[in-house]
């Protein structure tokens, strides 16, 4: 899968891609853009990830996340719900 991004830089996602990664039927994904509860971070990579990024776009307790390349393939993504997520503190 390849990423598309708009004239500011800013990556377009589509809503097709988004209702699906995130089970979430687009018309609710749509208005709960609209009223702010999308929510999204791009991360740049350093040392080994360096020319990588981390996309991660929150929807409620849904979280898609894609690590992406310079020419905007995707190399790997997942989605979790929060609620069923253990996270692990390191060591």
């Amino acid at each position: 899968m390849k990423l598309e991004r708009d004239a500011d830089g800013d990556y377009v996602l589509d809503p097709a891609l988004l209702t699906q990664r995130l089970s979430v039927p687009e018309d609710e994904l749509r208005h709960l853009m609209r009223l702010g509860q999308v929510t999204s971070v791009v991360e740049a990579g350093e040392g080994d990830d360096a020319g990588r990024q981390r996309l991660s776009v929150r929807c409620g307790d849904m979280v898609w996340r894609a690590v992406v390349d310079a020419q905007l393939n995707v190399l790997s993504e997942e989605s979790f719900d929060l609620r069923y997520r253990r996270w692990r503190s390191p060591g």
